[in-house]
């Protein structure tokens, strides 16, 4: 997970004592607000009940702080949270997604009863579900999944995520994908303003996984709707003769010879991202890029053709940069822009950094660590450490009156977190951070700037690439 704390807001309690709160974003997208007491708890927590090594939390203040230390405070907790961020035990941990659920429902005001959510199929099918807003990412999909009649198996093929699709013309961009830490329903309310929708897909990228879901009913209608999706989209590249054959077998309804057809097509099991730039082949390379088999491709956009490949196993590490042009305001959105940044081996004992400058960076790195967990696992046992179901913890509120004790904290924390009050969610919308709608091509004036600009990095951005270490002779 990729967590900041770009910005912090003033609130006063019941008794009217000032206190600072941290406007906590992850994955690009601003989730929570919450105190210092409240992340210390959630540090003493994680201490107690998970068996690994936990960076230093910063200390506490006996004084009031000055505004020069409120903003070390602030920095300080940005590196603590991003540390914990890049460890995968501490990521699956229920306390930390419990916390942060229960952190997400009480900044929008606590619960509402009953909420009408609509969850989309690639083809547009609606499923429309009553939700509370208490309800994570794991409930609304085993919602979806008795709507469908899915079998259990197959559960964990398939993900939610937030797109934003054309009707008329089938283009498709995602913007991320919901995880067990939040309310898809708040969560799509901050982004609705953009002409969003949740959708089912696939969530895996090797696509041998295929062959077996081709034999259920339920998944091969899944992967056919999202495969012509693709294919309308222009995601996965096709030709004359290709496009009639697929359009035949969707006449005679042949949706399994139209996947095994499909699944040989350039692009097939790919993520597409909007136009951005690169400093490679060249500074300034107005590019394509997509996700999938395993690499990350560019394509070139240029009068002559060109792709570029990198390959998963040979980055070494990437980090995500913050880039301020031109402006000393590091909250003015619209003057920030997001680098991808990957170490690479391009040849023996030679390491590159690439730079791709994108609105959709963030996504671009949930990809990477996504396609390297989903190797590792074939690869090792899988690493995944969870605190144990049914294990107590507490959740304090910003006012440190309600302590709320939960046995399984995701489950929990639906049920006990706060007053059930109903009532619109507030309009947060205006918490984005740097992920804006900003189209990609004005990203031009960005690449020139690269160099005269103010970033934002440091040593807690930095995502290691375990599978790189794992790379043998064959590889290079």
């Amino acid at each position: 997970m990729h967590f900041s704390i770009p910005d912090t807001q003033e609130f006063s309690d019941g008794a009217g004592n000032a206190y600072v709160g941290y406007n906590i974003h992850i994955n690009g997208l601003f989730h929570c607000t919450v105190r210092y007491k409240q992340l210390y708890n959630l540090h003493v927590q994680l201490s107690k009940d998970l068996d690994i090594s936990l960076p230093i939390f910063p200390p506490k203040k006996f004084f009031p702080l000055t505004p020069n230390q409120q903003e070390e405070r602030r920095l300080a907790l940005e590196k603590y949270i991003q540390s914990i961020g890049q460890n995968i035990a501490i990521n699956n941990s229920e306390i930390l997604n419990g916390f942060l659920l229960s952190a997400q429902q009480e900044t929008v005001g606590g619960l509402s009863q009953t909420e009408t959510l609509d969850i989309f199929l690639m083809n547009g099918s609606k499923i429309s579900l009553n939700v509370s807003t208490g309800d994570y990412s794991g409930e609304i999909l085993k919602k979806v999944y008795e709507h469908i009649k899915l079998i259990e198996k197959y559960h964990s093929h398939f993900a939610l995520f937030i797109i934003i699709q054309d009707e008329l013309s089938g283009s498709i961009k995602i913007l991320r994908r919901l995880q067990d830490f939040e309310s898809p329903f708040i969560t799509y309310k901050y982004m609705s303003s953009m002409g969003t929708k949740i959708v089912l897909r696939k969530c895996y990228w090797d696509t041998v996984y295929d062959l077996e879901l081709l034999n259920d009913p339920v998944t091969l209608n899944l992967l056919y709707v999202q495969t012509a999706a693709e294919i309308r989209s222009g995601w996965i590249l096709i030709n004359k003769d290709v496009q009639y054959h697929l359009e035949n077998l969707q006449k005679s309804e042949n949706r399994k010879e139209y996947l095994n057809v499909a699944r040989y097509l350039k692009y097939y099991g790919y993520i597409q991202f909007a136009p951005c730039y690169c400093d490679y082949p060249q500074h300034g390379s107005r590019v394509l890029l997509a996700i999938g088999g395993n690499e990350l491709n560019l394509r070139v956009l240029s009068s002559k053709e060109q792709e570029i490949i990198f390959k998963v196993s040979r980055m070494r590490r990437w980090r995500i940069t913050t880039i301020q042009n031109g402006t000393d305001n590091p909250e003015d959105n619209n003057e920030c822009s997001l680098e991808l940044s990957f170490e690479y081996l391009i040849a023996r004992n030679e390491l590159q950094w690439i730079t791709i400058v994108s609105e959709q960076a963030i996504l671009m790195s949930v990809c990477l660590q996504a396609m390297i967990d989903e190797l590792l696992q074939k690869c090792v046992v899988s690493s995944k450490i969870q605190v144990e179901s049914g294990k107590s913890w507490t959740y304090i509120t910003r006012d440190g009156q309600n302590r709320i004790i939960m046995g399984s904290p995701l489950r929990e924390c639906a049920n006990n977190n706060h007053s059930p009050k109903s009532g619109p969610i507030k309009k947060l919308a205006t918490k984005w951070s740097a992920v804006t709608s900003k189209k990609s091509d004005e990203s031009t004036a960005v690449v020139d700037k690269i160099h005269a600009t103010h970033t934002t990095a440091n040593d807690f951005d930095i995502v290691e690439n375990n599978v790189f270490r794992m790379i043998g002779d064959d590889d290079l």
